[in-house]
C-alpha cells in the first residue's frame, strides 16, 4: 500500500472527523468489510477530500448542501461536525442550509437546522454568539 496515501488518508480523518461522538461511516463498513472499509476510506477520504483544488472550507459547505437537500441527517451531523472541525463558522453552516430552501423546500432546512443545533449544543456552541436579525 502507498505509505502516503495512507498517511494523508489518516491525517483527513483526523482534521474532519476528530470530536464526532457518533459511529462513523468507517467503523460501519469495517464491521461487515474490512478490506472494503479501507479501500473505500483511502479513496474517499484519502483522495477526494484531501484534495487540494478547493479548500477544505468550501468543500464541507458543498457537502454540508447537498446532504442538506438530499435530507440525509444522519451524514449531515458528521459532516457538519467536519465543516466546524475545518474553520467553517455555525453562521455559514446555516446560511447555507437556509440557501437550499430554495432548491429543496423548507421541510429539509428544518430538518438540517435541527441538526446543526444539535451538533453546537454537543461542542457547547450553542446558543450562537452572532445571531443576525
Amino acid at each position: 500500500m502507498n505509505e502516503d496515501l495512507k498517511t494523508k488518508t489518516a491525517k483527513t480523518a483526523k482534521l474532519y472527523f476528530e470530536g464526532y461522538p457518533d459511529e462513523r461511516p468507517f467503523d460501519l463498513w469495517r464491521s461487515f468489510d474490512k478490506g472494503l472499509a479501507k479501500d473505500l476510506s483511502l479513496f474517499i477520504t484519502g483522495q477526494m477530500y484531501a484534495r487540494e483544488r478547493i479548500p477544505h472550507q468550501t468543500r464541507q459547505l458543498i457537502t454540508v448542501a447537498a446532504l442538506t437537500v438530499l435530507d440525509r441527517p444522519e451524514e449531515l451531523k458528521l459532516h457538519i461536525y467536519a465543516a466546524l472541525n475545518v474553520g467553517c463558522t455555525p453562521q455559514e453552516v446555516a446560511e447555507v442550509m437556509f440557501q437550499c430552501g430554495i432548491y429543496g423546500g423548507m421541510p429539509v432546512v428544518n430538518r438540517a437546522l435541527k441538526v446543526l443545533r444539535e451538533v453546537l449544543q454537543e461542542r457547547g456552541q450553542w446558543p450562537m454568539d452572532e445571531i443576525q436579525d
